[in-house]
């Protein structure tokens, strides 16, 4: 394998040259590396075990898991016990909040994913709030936000001292962000790291980058629900483009498994140890592509439990 720039040169010589997309971008996280591996629909205590056994096993950085069904779907003991596997590790454990949309009584959401994740009514927003309260008073210090009314309102609970001021807003995946503008504006709503469409392409992620400071989060393999996509050897330039930047491992051809629980079985656990080896693969491509980039963060300004 040669250098992403030996690469291009050979593709020149042969007389298709691949267009420049964008400006490497010069910022990256307190430690100055430029990207970071997230781990998604981490459900439980022991999903999360076979994570962190799985990167332990592949020498795989994971800075940051994320849960998908939801704080509500979690007692008590299973929010501890992740808690205190990320603040040994060091590492940040992001669980999503509240009911939302598509498993409420509405109908719009059964027939569109643009409001799955929607807060329906004044109650459902007290519903997340309620989450994030539990979450936080278990030791968590990152939540995954999927209702702008609802960031809007944790903003507020920050600023006026009944949540943790170092606490992390993550915005869903299902909360639509595709350009610049609304990068700020989720930035000024509270957010401080912003998922953003699967689908766009590096100049478009660029933009975005001009628009706001915060770290990105795109999934480099995405889900089924949210397009396949597999943008594996898009990394370098990714990272490039949109540092600092958390590069999230989903997985193609694999199951739904919201909201998560006993009745699947090994499903979740396997899934998680897979999306690990992607990571892995990520890495390798990365480092022989561009050496320069160096190794992905992994501890500084993260939102790591505290218990």
């Amino acid at each position: 394998m040669t250098s992403l720039a030996g690469l291009h040169a050979l593709m020149a010589r042969l007389g298709h040259p691949v267009v420049a997309t964008a400006a490497p971008a010069a910022s990256g996280f307190a430690d100055g590396a430029p990207y970071r591996f997230e781990i998604p629909s981490v459900e439980g205590p022991e999903v999360l075990e076979a994570v962190v056994a799985e990167a332990d096993r592949l020498g795989v950085p994971v800075a940051r898991t994320s849960q998908g069904s939801g704080v509500m779907m979690l007692a008590d003991d299973e929010i501890t016990r992740m808690a205190r596997i990320g603040a040994e590790r060091r590492m940040e454990v992001n669980l999503f909040l509240g009911p939302r949309a598509a498993w409420d009584t509405g109908g719009q959401a059964k027939l569109t994913q643009a409001v799955g994740a929607a807060a329906r009514g004044n109650a459902m927003v007290a519903a997340c709030v309620a989450d994030a309260l539990r979450a936080c008073s278990l030791g968590i210090r990152s939540l995954l936000v999927g209702d702008l009314g609802t960031l809007d309102v944790l903003r507020a609970l920050k600023a006026d001292g009944t949540l943790p001021a170092n606490l992390v807003l993550k915005t869903s995946v299902l909360m639509p962000l595709t350009n610049g503008p609304t990068a700020a504006v989720y930035e000024r709503l509270g957010a401080t790291t912003v998922n953003v469409g699967t689908d766009l392409t590096v100049p478009q992620l660029a933009e975005i980058r001009a628009a706001t400071g915060l770290p990105i989060d795109l999934y480099l393999e995405v889900p089924d629900d949210q397009g396949g996509f597999v943008r594996f050897y898009e990394a370098v330039e990714i990272v490039r483009a949109a540092a600092p930047v958390y590069l999230k491992m989903g997985l193609r051809n694999a199951p739904n498994i919201y909201p998560s629980g006993g009745h699947l079985g090994a499903v979740p656990k396997e899934l998680g140890r897979e999306r690990v080896r992607r990571a892995a693969l990520v890495r390798r491509l990365i480092e022989e592509l561009d050496p320069a980039l160096g190794k992905p963060s992994e501890s500084a300004d993260l939102g790591v439990p505290e218990v």
